[in-house]
């Protein structure tokens, strides 16, 4: 079958070109991205003919090598794992199919030093395509495991590449790269040279589990087949004892299991022995992914068994809400022909699964007093997805309460924890307030915050949308009562206070209880009830919930998924020693309702209504009318 002639897709050739003269100085990971996806090939080999009794592939001696010649200055990198078929190879080395291409492109224009687009290269995982920042041309040759023909894929990186059918390619995918000439100025190294193989093999895939082979360093006699030798330890770093094994080590697992370039924040190792015996290796990243919040991110936990690959994305071992963490459990006593739905029902699953949420989460607990700076690091990255235990993990809430920080009026830029907060509240003080919005700026400004900031009471602000949902179902935190001051009746007067202000506040009651009644009726449609407000201090009115009701911006987020909420009548709450709402009483107390003379003081209670529904970032149901008539208004006190 003659070799067919493609295009690359136009983002494909612009992150290639970048990839080819990038300020990427540290070319040497190409290996390491190729050694990586061979180890892949191969996991997913043994894993396959383990699922598949009938499969027709040879898993006698399965290995990586690594071949060179010296005179047409090529490297080989051959495995004989699972292979590509005709149509895998088109669809997964001739395109980039991942919606974040073009964002990935704009921000590597942007970044302004090398560490800035290594961290980009990383993020985005272009792993085959990194063979072009030191090839001139690649040629690919493989065979899927079970089929009889191989296909052939060769390209220059310039922009086309060529696909075509073999009868004899061996079962794999062996990578081909014709080096360019070597560059010292430009870390273009002679990768055909024994000793550079090694190094870059020793520092980035020691821990492979398959043999990495290439020839002996000392050659054969005259005339003989030169000698292979195995150049990695395939020792697993979690079957090492601790002491064995350096940080630079831990880190490299890391970055081969997440495809990452960065180190990870922690470490966490578990070994659990008796009656069910596993290991566990695990890691915190240091930034979050692109794709965290979108639907279908993969966890990144790896299943082994008895140091078989089983599965690298096993969701029964790490809920939803730790889905960033990353690393490998390796157990003793499960069948290596273990699937997804057995684990979901597997108790010794759910054992392990427990086990490891708890040592996460004591752990992040711990770098709160000992590392410090990375706690706040992972907080910033991973506080919104960490709170979502609190919805997803009854058994665990507590102790994800006490990891969590938010941000308080008490302090402008730092965070505060709710035991902090518990430490610092003021003697008579029971509960633990709080409020949700969009910002800080915009809470801060709220009339809600008018008594506490008066009270100097602090308030925690919660500006993740997360937020809005959890606080409905978390009563309390260490047996204070967690209190919205956006919620149901605020009392913040001490005994003492209330005993003094009783007096004046029935004199109140009774002398706006006229226009507490007909501003209900006349407001009826849009507001449950009207009554004198304690929070105020400045604003004339504003607006809040009933104890128990829905906040408005939750609405917004159930009908934004597509469910049906009924629309939920509030509070207005008025402030009586505003100068409006008190000539707002007056008026309605001189006005002579037989003659119809009230319509010009409905509108006005509509106003009221509208500018206290504005500052709480609500929406007008008739923005134009509330304009007319402030525009009216306005008109007349000129």
């Amino acid at each position: 079958m003659p070799a067919e002639t493609f295009e690359f897709q136009v983002e494909a050739r612009q992150l290639l070109q970048m990839m080819i003269h990038s300020i990427y100085s540290n070319k040497d990971v190409f290996l390491r991205e190729l050694i990586s996806n061979s180890s892949d090939a191969l996991d997913k080999l043994r894993l396959e003919t383990l699922r598949d009794e009938s499969l027709q592939a040879d898993t006698s001696d399965l290995h990586i090598a690594l071949e060179t010649d010296t005179e047409k200055r090529t490297l080989t990198v051959r495995d004989n794992g699972i292979g590509m078929s005709h149509d895998e190879v088109v669809q997964l080395i001739g395109t980039i199919a991942n919606s974040g291409t073009a964002k990935f492109l704009r921000e590597w224009k942007e970044a302004k030093d090398s560490a800035a687009s290594e961290e980009l290269i990383g993020q985005f995982g272009v792993g085959f395509y990194a063979s072009f920042m030191v090839a001139d041309e690649v040629t690919l040759l493989t065979r899927r495991a079970g089929e009889s023909q191989g296909t052939r894929w060769n390209s220059d990186g310039e922009g086309t590449y060529t696909v075509e059918s073999v009868e004899d390619a061996p079962q794999g995918t062996s990578v081909t790269l014709r080096l360019k000439a070597e560059d010292a100025e430009d870390q273009l190294f002679d990768y055909t040279s024994p000793w550079k193989l090694r190094e870059i093999v020793k520092r980035y895939s020691d821990f492979i589990t398959w043999p990495i082979r290439m020839a002996a360093a000392t050659p054969g006699e005259d005339g003989a087949e030169p000698e292979t030798e195995t150049v990695n330890s395939m020792k697993a770093l979690w079957a090492r004892s601790k002491d064995s094994v350096t940080d630079e080590e831990y880190s490299e697992l890391y970055k081969h299991i997440s495809h990452d370039w960065t180190d990870p924040l922690e470490t966490i190792r578990m070994q659990a022995e008796g009656t069910f015996e596993y290991q566990a290796l695990l890691f915190l990243p240091s930034h979050a992914p692109q794709d965290l919040f979108m639907q279908g991110h993969k966890r990144g936990v790896q299943l082994y068994v008895k140091r078989v690959f089983i599965m690298d994305d096993c969701e029964a071992l790490m809920p939803t809400y730790l889905r960033f963490v990353k690393g490998v459990v390796d157990a003793q006593d499960l069948s290596l022909n273990v699937s997804r739905e057995i684990l979901q029902q597997d108790r010794q699953i759910e054992m392990m699964r427990r086990r490891l949420v708890k040592k996460v989460l004591s752990t992040v607990k711990d770098m709160m007093s000992a590392s410090p700076e990375n706690y706040r690091t992972l907080w910033k990255e991973f506080g919104r997805v960490l709170k979502e235990g609190l919805l997803q993990d009854f058994e665990n809430r507590d102790a994800i309460l006490e990891i969590s920080s938010f941000a308080s009026t008490q302090d402008e830029e730092g965070l505060t924890t709710l035991r902090s907060y518990v430490e610092r509240m003021k003697e008579g003080q029971d509960q633990i307030y709080f409020m949700t919005g969009e910002s800080r700026a915009a809470m801060e400004n709220s009339p809600h915050m008018e008594a506490f900031r008066a009270k100097g009471l602090e308030v925690l602000l919660l500006t993740d949308p997360v937020d809005e949902v959890w606080v409905q179902s978390v009563p309390e935190f260490d047996g204070k009562q967690l209190q919205s001051v956006a919620k149901g009746e605020v009392d913040l007067d001490s005994d003492e206070e209330k005993e003094k202000a009783e007096e004046e506040r029935e004199k109140r009651q009774q002398e706006y209880a006229g226009l507490l009644t007909w501003m209900t009726e006349r407001l009826g449609e849009s507001v449950k009830e009207v009554r004198l407000s304690s929070r105020l201090t400045v604003s004339p009115a504003c607006i809040v919930s009933d104890t128990h009701d829905v906040t408005p911006a939750l609405e917004n987020m159930y009908r934004a998924m597509g469910q049906e909420v009924p629309h939920i009548k509030r509070i207005l709450e008025l402030n009586p020693s505003h100068a409006l709402i008190s000539s707002l009483k007056r008026a309605h107390a001189a006005q002579d309702t037989e003659a119809g003379a009230d319509s010009e003081l409905a509108e006005t209670a509509e106003l009221v209504h509208g500018l206290a529904l504005l500052s709480d970032g609500g929406e007008l149901s008739d923005p134009a009318r509330f304009s007319r008539l402030m525009a009216d208004r306005l008109e007349r006190t000129l």
